[in-house]
């Protein structure tokens, strides 16, 4: 590619609308496992009794297995929504930017 298709795609209204979607979606799910991991962290700091206590009377898991696990698996599920939407919607516009700037 050369450099007017580079200038074509910057001053696209649709490279700017891609662009501004996908840090917005970023932003969010990064705001979302800060938060959750930020509570996790909250919850080590003030609740430790919360974290050690056993599931249930007879158990020897307590809830702090559970929870950190949850934890991880949320970062994944998090990983798999924007890798969705990714190859979704922002695959989409950014063929139609392509195309646009081939033209």
């Amino acid at each position: 590619m050369n450099d007017s298709i580079y200038l074509s795609i910057q001053n696209s209204p649709r490279f700017k609308e891609l662009v501004k979607k996908r840090e917005r979606f970023a932003w969010i799910l990064s705001a979302i496992m800060l938060g959750l991991y930020s509570g996790f962290i909250l919850l080590i700091a003030y609740g430790p009794h919360i974290l050690g206590a056993k599931m249930s009377p007879g158990a020897t898991i307590t809830w702090g297995i559970p929870i950190g696990v949850g934890l991880i698996l949320s970062a994944f599920v998090l990983t798999g929504i924007y890798v969705r939407r990714a190859n979704g919607e922002f695959d989409d516009l950014n063929n139609a930017i392509l195309k646009e700037a081939q033209q």
